[in-house]
């Protein structure tokens, strides 16, 4: 048996089809190769230098591979089961003449990335929704171009978007130290059941959306403890203050940038600049309504650049944030707790919803 892939795609070598088991060694070895070929070394790896020619080749090898994956479901279509398909049926039942529409090819639910395969993995959440009951938080943790691990690793003068493998391999890192921050150092208290899957935004960076489940249900005091709205006071945390002006402030749109892509009719698609509220309270959409105090009331404003101008914001810009998390990663790390069962199924479709 091969190991299992980061796509959990496995493949067992003595239950294929005669005469595909070279295939199946090819695509194995045709993964591993390009693995290798990408590695960084001691010595300078001269592929990595490739810049935009670096991209292709990598759109290359990871259509081949995906190639050879295509044509060993086409060979094995027995083997799936596919006449057991209800909508395959259904195909037959329907289409008078089905030499006119090709041969129907099914995909395994394993396939990475088909429609599928992400709806197997939002019923495995309904799953935890039926045992646990909603989810604590929803967290979406995206990466930091500009990280020091990002710039420590670039050589011979290369910006951030020459080197895609670099970043894919930092957010992996950090990812999985995140999750062991949420899950085995229990920041938050004992986790019963997590679960996240990672998107590619079209801008060239990852994130991803995590749903924490907790032994003990938050109460309205504990979110204040745990996740804040607002601009932290410079004299007391200047370290807090400066990484949440950096990576948790809603872009300006609106009356401050009529053409931002979040400004649709009229208003910000993401619902900003939010109302003023002085206490924590429970919505009925399943989200609650954060703390945002006004300048007299307590609260902070600060002075951010708006292209080559600089604006006033207060709390009512700011996205929920977890202190400790911010403190942790440096990166923008949106955190949201999840107080109703209201909007369970629009949640777990959302995680699972995949890039475009």
């Amino acid at each position: 048996m091969f190991p299992r892939g980061e796509d959990g795609y496995t493949i067992n070598i003595n239950q294929v089809e005669p005469g595909t088991s070279n295939q199946v060694n090819k695509m194995v070895s045709a993964m591993s190769f390009y693995a290798y070929r990408l590695l960084m070394r001691s010595t300078e790896n001269r592929l990595l230098n490739f810049r935009q020619l670096l991209h292709q080749y990598l759109v290359d090898m990871h259509a081949k591979i995906e190639t050879k994956r295509l044509l060993f479901i086409r060979l094995n279509q027995k083997k799936l089961r596919v006449d057991e398909y209800i909508h395959l049926k259904n195909a037959i039942t329907n289409d008078s003449d089905l030499a006119n529409h090709g041969k129907r090819e099914i995909l395994p639910s394993t396939f990475t990335g088909f429609p599928g395969n992400m709806h197997v993995y939002a019923l495995n959440a309904i799953t935890y929704v039926r045992h646990g009951g909603k989810p604590s938080l929803f967290i979406t943790y995206t990466l930091n171009p500009n990280c020091k691990e990002m710039t420590q690793n670039l050589t011979n003068g290369q910006s951030k978007t020459d080197r895609h493998d670099l970043v894919a391999r930092i957010f992996r890192q950090k990812l999985i130290k995140f999750m062991n921050v949420l899950v085995k150092g229990q920041v938050f208290g004992s986790v019963k059941y997590w679960l996240y899957s990672i998107e590619w935004q079209k801008r060239g960076l990852p994130h991803s959306h995590i749903l924490i489940w907790l032994t003990n249900t938050l109460s309205t005091n504990q979110i204040d403890d745990i996740i804040s709205a607002e601009i932290p006071n410079p004299s007391t945390d200047k370290n807090l203050y400066d990484i949440v002006i950096k990576n948790v402030v809603h872009g300006q749109c609106g009356a401050f940038n009529s053409l931002s892509p979040r400004f649709k009719e009229g208003n910000c698609s993401k619902m900003y600049p939010h109302q003023f509220i002085k206490e924590t309270q429970f919505a009925t959409d399943g989200y609650p309504l954060y703390r945002r105090r006004k300048s007299e009331d307590g609260g902070q404003t600060a002075t951010v650049k708006n292209k080559s101008d600089t604006v006033m914001i207060d709390n009512r810009f700011i996205v929920p944030y977890s202190p400790l998390h911010l403190k942790m990663f440096d990166a923008h790390i949106n955190a949201e707790s999840c107080n109703s069962i209201k909007s369970i199924k629009y949640v777990l479709k959302y995680v699972h919803m995949g890039s475009d």
